[in-house]
């Protein structure tokens, strides 16, 4: 009798583990659920305006870029170098849920439509001689060698997001803060 109660302890035992483990494992999915929850991209209306200067993000070249915060409405921006100059301030204080920026090598550089790709995970063409709405640009890709085939053409030198500083912002002239357009 002893042993077979033993026995169903044992069993009792192993059940509570596999449920507790169960339970953990339910939770690390639903935190690695929130945490990689996709924030959606908006594809900007024919009247959506630059979060830094109000000019209307069809009317101009070249890639454009959204930045979505964790809180409130998303910031667009007619030129990649508007994001990277807000980004990279060091008084950036709203935590940012998602950066799209549009993919060159598919979208038309005069007309860009759709093509959003994770801006974090872009290729970025520097110093071309592209120009945006604001003059010189950062060209986005979501392949290397879409990359290295505008820097080609264009000329400028590839980067990942990280690689790129506040400097090469305020190289082409800062004329990513000049609103006098």
């Amino acid at each position: 009798m002893k042993l077979q109660m033993n026995g169903s302890h044992s069993m009792l035992r192993k059940a509570a583990i596999r449920w507790a483990g169960g339970l953990a494992l339910l939770a690390a999915l639903g935190a690695c659920s929130q945490a990689t929850q996709k924030i959606a991209v908006q594809e900007p209306g024919p009247d959506t305006a630059c979060s830094l200067d109000g000019m209307i993000l069809n009317d101009y070249a070249g890639p454009k870029a959204q930045l979505h915060y964790k809180e409130g409405k998303p910031d667009f921006f007619c030129d990649l170098t508007e994001l990277f100059s807000v980004v990279l301030l060091p008084e950036q204080k709203r935590a940012i849920a998602a950066m799209y920026v549009q993919d060159m090598g598919k979208a038309d550089w005069e007309h860009p439509q759709g093509n959003w790709i994770d801006a974090k995970t872009a290729y970025y063409v520097v110093g071309s001689r592209k120009h945006g709405s604001m003059g010189p640009t950062f060209g986005s890709f979501s392949s290397m060698q879409d990359a290295e085939a505008f820097a080609h053409r264009e000329g400028g030198k590839i980067l990942r997001f990280e690689q790129i500083n506040a400097d090469m912002v305020n190289a082409r002239g800062g004329a990513a803060h000049d609103t006098s357009h």
